[in-house]
């Protein structure tokens, strides 16, 4: 499942792209101008969604089926539907128009979803991280123990072509005077190519512990692994085609897990106020 969700995506980005495409250059040249309006309405929204989400990732979840764009997608296909039957308009704009609305569905409710994702059973609050080692910015190997001598928050993002995770990075980047005067550390860890979490690292330059999990090993320990998770073709720039569940893991003083968020959505992640109210009720740090 997971591997045909990998092409989908690739090929859904193209395809909406296309449509959007299409159906503005129909509008300019003026021809069925209602009928490709509403293929517009179904291609262009969600579009635009992704656009900004992948241009400037700051953003770091969104709602979990997208209701309005929904609506718009509906009113979309009915309009084009309605211009073919009435006006004789070609039947090309409905049935794009039906294409890029079924597609994001399929984006929406079953790409966006881990598959009613279930907590791992070697995440277990009240204990400690079972072991895996990881690589921090300059090849040393990092244990689960050293990363837990403190209290810890514990993301595991995806990789840096994830423009969620890197807002999701970019919103803890933004705490991090308050999260380092707590005596928090923040540990980003992530199965990408380890030149790129050198990069991140050089990039933001905050005392955070950016680790590279070779070959998903990490990311297997903790059952949170995400066999053929990568989209098809950034396998070109270097990734592997197995990926990590985005997750969060807090732990204390004693170095035992706190709280977890396992989300089952890609785009729903908790912020970091969350974080900060765990640390605090959970008496890890005083003042959060």
């Amino acid at each position: 499942m997971n591997l045909l969700k990998s092409i989908f995506i690739t090929f859904y980005l193209f395809a909406i792209i296309g449509i959007a495409g299409f159906s503005g250059w129909m509008l300019y040249r003026g021809s069925d101008t209602l009928a490709w309006l509403g293929v517009m309405l179904t291609a262009g929204p969600i579009l635009s969604v992704i656009t900004v989400l992948m241009t400037f990732k700051n953003v770091a979840r969104t709602s979990a089926h997208f209701p309005l764009i929904n609506i718009l997608g509906i009113a979309g296909v009915t309009l084009a539907a309605w211009t073919w039957q009435q006006q004789g308009a070609s039947f090309i704009a409905p049935a794009l128009a039906l294409a890029a609305w079924v597609d994001f569905l399929l984006y929406a409710y079953w790409f966006s979803t881990f598959g009613d994702r279930q907590s791992s059973m070697k995440l277990i609050v009240g204990t400690k991280l079972p072991h895996f080692t990881v690589l921090d910015t300059q090849g040393n190997t990092v244990s689960s123990k050293q990363l837990t001598d403190r209290p810890a928050i514990i993301v595991f993002y995806r990789a840096n072509w994830c423009p969620l995770c890197m807002a999701q990075l970019k919103e803890l980047v933004a705490r991090y005077k308050e999260l380092e005067s707590l005596g928090v550390r923040v540990a980003m860890i992530s199965p990408q190519p380890h030149e790129n979490t050198i990069e991140l690292a050089r990039k933001y330059n905050v005392n955070f512990d950016f680790l590279t999990d070779r070959g998903n090993a990490a990311a297997r320990a903790l059952g949170i692994e995400n066999s053929n998770g990568t989209p098809m073709g950034m396998q070109a720039f270097g990734y592997d085609n197995d990926t990590v569940l985005p997750t969060v893991i807090i732990t204390g003083r004693d170095g035992k897990i706190v709280w977890t968020h396992e989300t089952d959505n890609y785009r729903i992640r908790p912020e970091p106020d969350v974080y900060l109210e765990v640390l605090s009720r959970h008496g890890v740090v005083a003042g959060a």
